[in-house]
């Protein structure tokens, strides 16, 4: 039997960016094809991979027991050589490789070039490899040493998939080159149920921001700082962060710097559909994105988002018809937010629009089609192209 290894970056137990692969592998599966994943830990606690393992999936992690982590760096040490983690996660990766053979290696990246590594070291055991990038940052570009490496892992790739035109233009950019080999692919969204009925009452606008608490990458301390502003300050608007992250304990810490009650903090929550019965808008500060899936979701909610320029989301979001977007910084989404509030009247039409324009555009099932029946035709043709 045929089989595809996936390998993904992904530091936290479950992302969003695991929603592609994840949902691709029941038509692989279907196709007769087995399927290995690989990852740094794996929290088998977790639902999402109790599914997995339920469902024949392998998981093998890369991580060496600590033990034997650190009598390995004692005995290199005596060597006179150091060794360092992803030293470590290559070595185990590699050994996977000889020991299961994959006919094809999904290199599932949190930005564009996190797993590269991982591609090179599929290139030189000649194994043929894909690569995804959910993401890709203006202000992070690839360190020197390391662009020969990435640059030939891209043009030998058998695919790089992208989730918006942003993500392959910024990258080509950064590596200053053409790629012939891509392919958009969007991460799934559940549109079965349609739009969900609008909150009644408009006394107070509850605004929902979903996502890591990570304000590097979601800007979610912009929103702290304009809602500290006067005009914001006298409006009816409820703000609550919903989602988990490093940098929650600063953001509670900053709210309450500029005494602001009508900010909280929900945590991490699941029931995308209970939630959007509670909300009337999504608001995105965010500095960089590949694709948002919240903002996917919000448009298949019937809930007008206001968001920024950052990754695909102004391709999906028509600016003043079915959402707001602005600028990441202070002042430009400010300005986003306040079109946002002079015509929160129209929010729910707004909302009913973008959910029509969201069917029209996106692809019923892009992990069990689009995705996974490329993969497919890549391992019954051999790895070519």
């Amino acid at each position: 039997m045929p089989t595809i290894a996936i390998i993904t970056t992904c530091k936290e137990d479950w992302g969003g960016s695991e929603e592609l692969w994840a949902r691709s592998i029941p038509t692989l599966q279907a196709g007769g094809i087995g399927v290995i994943v690989y990852k740094d830990r794996i929290n088998r606690e977790h639902p999402r991979w109790t599914g997995l393992v339920k469902a024949g999936v392998r998981l093998k992690e890369l991580r060496t027991p600590t033990w034997q982590f650190a009598v390995r760096k004692v005995l290199l040490r005596l060597r006179g050589k150091y060794w360092y983690k992803g030293n470590e996660l290559r070595s185990a990766f590699t050994r996977q490789l000889r020991a299961d053979r994959p006919s094809l290696v999904v290199i599932a990246q949190g930005i564009n070039f996190d797993g590269l590594d991982y591609a090179q070291d599929c290139l030189a055991a000649g194994v043929p490899y894909v690569i995804i990038c959910q993401k890709a940052v203006d202000f992070y570009w690839p360190q020197l040493d390391h662009r020969p490496g990435m640059i030939k892992a891209f043009l030998h790739a058998q695919r790089c998939f992208f989730v918006s035109r942003h993500n392959q233009q910024l990258t080509e950019e950064q590596f200053g080159i053409r790629l012939s080999n891509t392919q958009l692919i969007y991460n799934p969204v559940d549109r079965s149920d349609g739009p969900i009925p609008y909150p009644g009452g408009n006394s107070v606008y509850r605004l929902a921001c979903i996502g890591r608490l990570f304000v590097l990458d979601k800007g979610q301390d912009i929103l702290i700082r304009l809602l500290s502003r006067p005009k914001w300050r006298e409006r009816p608007i409820e703000l609550v962060f919903v989602g988990s992250g490093d940098d929650r304990e600063g953001l509670e810490a900053m709210a309450r710097l500029h005494g602001l009650e009508n900010i909280h903090f929900a945590g991490q929550r699941n029931d995308m559909r209970q939630l959007w019965q509670e909300f009337h808008a999504l608001v995105l500060p965010s500095r960089s994105e590949g694709l948002p899936l919240v903002v996917l979701e919000a448009m298949a909610a019937g809930r007008v988002v206001i968001t920024t320029t950052a990754g695909g989301s102004q391709e999906m979001i028509e600016d003043g018809i079915t959402g707001f977007i602005g600028e990441s910084g202070a002042e430009s989404f400010d300005q986003a937010l306040e079109r946002a509030w002079q015509r929160r009247g129209e929010w729910q039409a707004m909302g009913a629009a973008a959910c029509n324009h969201l069917h029209n555009r996106l692809p019923d099932r892009p992990a069990e089609i689009d995705f996974a029946q490329t993969l497919i035709a890549l391992v019954h043709d051999g790895g070519s192209r």
